[in-house]
């Protein structure tokens, strides 16, 4: 036998034996639970097995899991109060870390899900489904092998931002966003509703905003007219409030104002040549109380007393800010040096406004040069070429939600062959890197207490469909769930991708058009895109 041969056979038993090991020592789950062991044998799940609770105020949770095992699985399971049959107990009680920390137990005889909160618990069950939707059928019914789970998440913010300004995907994709979302905990969904190409919030008050300034988007001004009702964002809002899941709409401000500014006209502080009329007049005391009265119709509808107001690249478009009588009244009224002391003003200004309607205002880290309450603002740090904000929104003593465009921009490509999607550079927002953050820079920032926690942002310029939207935010949203609940003290890349093979195959029933990172060429990018 030749020498290479015998390497090549050494090899492929070292990493059939390595498969093996990670195959009886990895945990099904993402992200990765914070202590589990396996136990012995499996768990049948059974048709007409019961899910018991004794606490009615759990019901809804029992009708989740078994909705999603019936949908899911094709077995259907009864709730009750008693024990006996029983697949699933669920009790609200023991001790955990935080409101969203569980025990998951399991036996060849039960399994028991407990938590002293209900969103533990909702945890504790997409954990149960998880490991339910990646075992074998039998004719018995599930076989799921016997897991022993405490966990809790690292971090109490775990977002995802979805842009519809430049591009409108409905409330099927939103839905189909959310369900993902839950299957991995991520638990804030940052709705960027308002921008330059479109506004997509019904405004009772103000009905041109969505009737014309629904027009269009980033590929066609000529677009139909496409926005959400305010029945469409209670509907969706309590289908988040079922997977335990925040809204937080952004109403984009001063800049990013094109499409409200064909609506109102007379509320415009112009723009420049590449960016017309890109922003609210900051010298018209009108353009103030329209603002106010838009924050305050989204207060009602939105119940997560949160509002994102931007304030990100306002410089874009103040060139008709310097001519504005209104705009220099203000600078000599409030002794404002500059113009980025006007984008300040307004800012700080919306901020009260908000503040008196909201719990909390959220801000791009633009914003960490105004001077806001550092207990009712967030700034989100997304400009990684700017460490400085960072270090300036933390010295300030703000709550930090850290975004940033590296590697957490999904409209960014994630193979250098790739050519639908962002690319700038040689920036590349690959798996590995997603899954890698933070680098050794940012590890001492990500232990200030500062930091509330970690969210992807899918801009959607490049993205004009479901099927593009898919591609850009499979399999990424697994490594950033497990980086978000699970941190970085637990890593194990290789691990990790073999728990993410199991679940590429649910991608594929779902019907997800995913990037496969195993075998790009079994998912290339599509023509139509």
């Amino acid at each position: 036998m030749k020498r290479t041969e015998v390497r090549y056979i050494i090899f492929a038993f070292l990493l059939m034996t390595g498969q093996l090991v990670l195959a009886q020592r990895s945990c099904p789950v993402i992200p990765l639970p914070t202590v589990y062991e396996q136990g012995e044998g499996s768990f049948t799940v059974r048709e007409g097995s019961v899910i018991v609770v004794k606490d009615s105020s759990l019901r809804a949770l029992a009708a989740f899991l078994q909705t999603s095992l019936k949908q899911h699985t094709g077995i259907g399971l009864k709730i009750g109060g008693g024990n006996e049959g029983a697949a699933v107990i669920l009790e609200k009680n023991g001790a955990a870390h935080g409101t969203d920390g569980y025990a998951l137990q399991m036996t060849k005889n039960a399994v028991v899900i407990s938590s002293p909160t209900r969103e533990g618990l909702f945890y504790g069950i997409v954990t149960f489904l998880q490991m339910a939707f990646q075992s074998p059928r039998k004719e018995s019914g599930l076989a799921i092998s016997c897991w022993d789970i405490q966990d809790s998440a690292r971090y109490a913010w775990r977002g995802l931002m979805l842009d519809e300004s430049r591009h409108f995907f409905g409330k099927e994709t939103v839905k189909m966003i959310l369900d993902w979302m839950a299957f991995y905990k991520l638990n804030r969904f940052h709705w960027h509703l308002t921008d330059a190409p479109g506004w997509r919030l019904e405004i009772k008050q103000y009905p041109r905003l969505a009737s014309v300034g629904g027009r269009g988007n980033y590929s066609d001004p000529g677009a139909p007219v496409q926005y959400y009702t305010t029945a469409d964002i209670q509907e969706i809002i309590q289908y988040a409030q079922e997977r335990y899941i925040t809204v937080i709409p952004e109403i984009d401000m001063p800049g990013h104002a094109t499409a409200a500014n064909r609506a109102y006209p007379e509320f415009s502080g112009g723009g420049s040549e590449k960016y017309p009329d890109f922003t609210f007049n900051p010298g018209k005391a009108e353009t103030y109380r329209y603002l106010t009265d838009i924050l305050r119709e989204a207060a009602e509808l939105f119940p997560s007393r949160m509002i994102h107001l931007g304030g990100d690249e306002v410089s874009f478009g103040i060139e008709g800010w310097k001519d504005a009588a209104g705009v220099q009244q203000l600078m000599r009224d409030e002794s404002l040096p500059g113009l980025k002391a006007v984008e300040r003003y307004f800012i700080q200004r919306m901020t009260d406004s908000a503040l008196k309607m909201y719990r909390k205002v959220l801000l791009w880290d633009e914003a960490a040069d105004a001077s806001l309450p550092v207990n009712r603002t967030i700034i989100f740090w997304w400009r990684h070429d700017k460490p400085e904000q960072l270090n300036k929104a933390l010295q300030k003593g703000y709550p930090v939600v850290l975004c940033p465009r590296l590697p957490f921009y999904f409209d960014f490509v994630q193979n250098r062959t790739h050519k639908k999607g962002r690319k700038r550079k040689d920036w590349l927002n690959s798996l590995d890197k997603v899954y890698g953050f933070p680098d050794k820079e940012l590890s001492a920032a990500m232990e200030n207490n500062l930091i509330l926690g970690l969210q992807a942002n899918l801009w959607t310029e490049l993205v004009r469909s479901r099927q593009h939207l898919e591609y850009l935010l499979f399999p990424r949203i697994a490594a950033l769930s497990e980086r978000a609940w699970t941190g970085s003290h637990n890593s194990n890349y290789q691990r990790f991708l073999f728990t993410l093979k199991a679940h590429l195959q649910l991608y594929r029933k779902a019907g997800i058009y995913y990037y496969n990172p195993f075998e790009p060429a079994e998912t290339p990018e599509l023509q139509e895109w």
